[in-house]
């Protein structure tokens, strides 16, 4: 399929042109008429195109000036705006209160992406990503298989794993199959009154070592010795022998309990 445009392989851009896929991201952010949707990466308007059928308003960040460019062009439409820019960067304040987001995403943005979306003071309602695979497991992941990204996600987001989506189906195709991650912002914090700060600075030290065990990991990470790590991981029930990844959200809280009182 010939769409005038060579993908630019230093911003991982892969474009998929599979309708099936497309309607599938936006069921999975419940796109609905008047909604405002933040498209991140638009490209060459595949999935512009698909929002804007539904009724919904279109805001898209595009990093790419010819792509961004062209893009009025391609998707001529009253409801789409686009901004050139850099989506680290982008000011999520302009938008109104419960936009819903929508992306294919190159794989090097994910983990900062996520981090912005979800630490953003104006926070959307439901969004779509297609991310590889591996990491949309990532992120789904129970305890046993935990990491970092996993709890941040899931500290601020209800997570849902979607449709696969097969390699083939983008051009160029990439290495691996990629994955629709569903994400509902919780309208009611998980837990409450939480210093995230604190709360995060634990998760970080607890998995500074992932290969050793919280006793060890904690105490390298917080500045504090080992028999006092582990008295801090008894006084929250975890077993100090355990390592980060096994730990859940709810474990972490317990253990941010456990820290601010003593």
């Amino acid at each position: 399929m010939d769409y005038g445009q060579t993908p630019k392989k230093s911003l991982g851009q892969h474009w998929l042109h599979d309708e099936l896929s497309l309607e599938a991201m936006a069921d999975i952010a419940d796109i609905q008429a008047g909604d405002t949707v933040l498209e991140i990466g638009p490209g060459l308007g595949t999935l512009t195109k698909e929002l804007l059928s539904r009724g919904a308003g279109v805001v898209a960040v595009e990093f790419d000036q010819e792509l961004a460019s062209a893009l009025p062009s391609r998707v001529p439409h009253k409801d789409l705006q686009v901004i050139e820019q850099d989506i680290l960067s982008f000011d999520f304040a302009q938008l109104p209160r419960g936009y819903k987001v929508a992306a294919n995403i190159p794989y090097y943005l994910t983990s900062n992406l996520l981090r912005v979306l979800c630490e953003s003071a104006n926070p959307f309602d439901t969004a779509a990503l297609l991310i590889q695979k591996e990491v949309a497991e990532r992120i789904a992941a129970k305890p046993g298989a935990m990491s970092l990204l996993s709890v941040s996600v899931q500290f601020y987001c209800e997570v849902q794993l979607s449709v696969v989506v097969p390699a083939e189906l983008f051009t160029p195709p990439p290495k691996v199959d990629s994955q629709i991650l569903g994400l509902r912002y919780r309208t009611t914090p998980l837990f409450p009154d939480v210093n995230t700060k604190v709360f995060f600075r634990l998760v970080k030290a607890g998995f500074s070592e992932r290969r050793k065990k919280l006793r060890s990991s904690l105490s390298g990470g917080l500045h504090i010795s080992k028999p006092d790590a582990e008295a801090l991981l008894q006084e929250a029930s975890i077993d100090p022998s355990l390592r980060a990844q096994a730990l859940s959200v709810e474990d972490w809280y317990r253990l941010y309990n456990a820290y601010l009182t003593r």
